[in-house]
């Protein structure tokens, strides 16, 4: 009898970002152990994310409904032991999780270490210099587990072919595809939109812009770059997210803020702009298999505190705008160079 494959259940319930930079350590993983299994526990809308992985299925977890509170996470565990769980890989390591933990007692659960003394210390300046990445403490779960992991030689999945509607939305002209996503969970990680239209505009005499977010007002704020300039399409609430995923498969380039709409590019192999305002690439939240010089950030002489805090909720006064030290000649000169 041929002996029995691991089934590895990965946790990783939150934000966007996060969950996706699960996606190139889960694909390094299946790719160098196709024995294994992993079912990756998280919030349903993500499942997108994992599509293309071998081997890799999702279990969507209920917050608000069947899985709330400690009688739902007990029930949820109850259903996560009957796919025969060999261990567990916690990816996220908050309360929810460490109540999970107790209820898979007697099965190896390895939490990550998210180095939290050591982003204090950075935040707080006692000490600048680049932390290990968030990849790398992912990775360093499964290597708790036993398993060894190289993300060194990452591999990527083939541009998807749009469908008809899509297609119909973007156009199918030949200029190459700038995908620029503006916005941030925190005004002090964007780009001030003024600067941006300048970017967009410049940029758009060129290539073809396509704009990401989503929200009432976000959009608002999109169809009017999209009205002043040729050649900008915004995306925003016209397709789902398995399309939109679908869509920066086939960007020559992707410029984002700090935010999720990076680490989507990052994890499909795309290149990836990045622009840093209060939060710093030290951290360790830098978009997979990018350059440092793929980063722009904000003058640290003129704003000697960044990073102010790991998430960019957190700044002094003065430090909201910090993003403007940034001129948009860099970031199209970035971008023309690179493309």
């Amino acid at each position: 009898m041929p002996k029995k494959s691991k089934h590895i259940l990965v946790i990783r319930l939150s934000a966007m970002g996060d969950a996706a930079m699960t996606v190139p350590v889960l694909r390094a993983f299946t790719q160098q152990r196709p024995d294994v299994k992993i079912t990756v526990l998280t919030r349903g809308f993500f499942k997108p994310f994992f599509r293309d992985l071998a081997n890799v299925s999702v279990f969507s977890i209920d917050l608000k409904g069947k899985h709330k509170g400690v009688f739902g996470l007990y029930k949820l565990s109850k259903e996560l032991k009957k796919l025969d769980i060999d261990a567990v890989a916690d990816l996220h390591n908050v309360l929810r999780t460490n109540i999970l933990k107790v209820f898979f007692f007697g099965r190896k659960f390895i939490q990550i270490d998210k180095g939290r003394a050591e982003k204090k210390a950075l935040v707080t300046g006692k000490s600048f210099q680049q932390l290990k990445t968030t990849h790398e403490r992912y990775a360093d779960v499964f290597r708790k587990l036993g398993f060894s992991l190289d993300l060194s030689n990452p591999e990527f999945p083939k541009r998807v072919t749009l469908n008809s509607k899509t297609l119909e939305i973007t156009g199918t002209d030949t200029r190459k595809w700038i995908g620029i996503a503006p916005f941030a969970a925190h005004a002090s990680k964007m780009y001030p939109l003024d600067l941006m239209e300048e970017v967009i505009e410049s940029l758009s005499k060129n290539y073809k812009v396509l704009l990401f977010g989503g929200g009432k007002r976000e959009v608002e704020i999109l169809n009017g770059f999209q009205v002043k300039n040729d050649n900008v399409i915004n995306l925003a609430g016209k397709l789902n997210l398995e399309e939109e995923l679908d869509v920066i498969s086939n960007l020559d380039i992707m410029l984002s803020m700090d935010s999720g709409n990076a680490h989507m590019a990052a994890m499909l192999g795309i290149k990836v702009i990045t622009i840093w305002g209060v939060t710093h690439p030290y951290a360790g939240f830098a978009p997979f298999n990018q350059p440092a010089e793929y980063a722009l950030l904000a003058d640290r002489e003129a704003f000697p505190l960044i990073p102010t805090s790991v998430y960019g909720n957190k700044f002094p006064e003065g430090y909201a705008d910090a993003s403007r030290s940034i001129p948009p000649k860099k970031i199209i000169d970035t971008i023309n160079n690179i493309i």
